[in-house]
């Protein structure tokens, strides 16, 4: 079966969705162009074609744009087809979908729920190489002490700056009394 996908205007910018029989199978986060966004989830989806999305992709796009306006929206009732992807990438997922909006975890910590510290590259790459950005929220996992390390969508660290900015996280350590300042400009 092919999969299709639509493309969908955001706080970040154009974004995409894929789906494939009663699953999103991919989902792309803002490139540089409409066009570029379009071409890169149709790759990622295995050459899927521009489509009309059906409800339940339509639910989740309601749900993705409520979460980019600063709803803290829980996306887990998306479901995602997890096929193809392999074992500990799917159990990095699964761990990363449980963060809520506004919260962060570390890839040590997700290493260390799947058992080993040491794990915590493997969690980078797995996260790394998301299929389902937002609705996986990878951009919810820091580097230790909370630092914002790399970020593979476009816009990198910016993009993952912007999102955790939509969604009030904290980052870092303990509050302080600058929290309320927009996180472009905390140190």
């Amino acid at each position: 079966m092919t999969a299709s996908f639509t493309l969908f205007p955001t706080p970040l910018g154009t974004c995409a969705i894929a789906w494939r029989g009663g699953k999103v199978c991919g989902s792309h986060l803002p490139e540089g162009t409409p066009e570029l966004t379009a071409s890169r989830i149709a790759k990622r989806a295995g050459g899927a074609e521009p489509g009309s999305p059906p409800d339940f992709v339509n639910a989740a796009i309601a749900a993705i744009l409520e979460l980019l306006s600063g709803k803290p929206n829980d996306l887990t009732f998306i479901d995602c087809d997890f096929a193809g992807i392999g074992e500990f990438p799917a159990k990095v997922y699964h761990l990363s979908r449980a963060i809520k909006p506004g919260q962060t975890r570390t890839y040590g910590d997700l290493a260390i729920d799947l058992g080993d510290r040491a794990y915590a590259q493997g969690v980078g790459r797995a996260l790394g190489a998301n299929p389902f950005p937002i609705i996986v929220p990878c951009h919810r996992v820091l580097g230790a002490g909370g630092k914002l390390t790399g970020f593979s969508a476009g816009g990198g660290v910016n993009t993952k700056l912007k999102m955790l900015e939509i969604e009030k996280a904290q980052i870092g350590l303990a509050p302080t009394l600058f929290d309320d300042l927009p996180l472009a400009v905390k140190k």
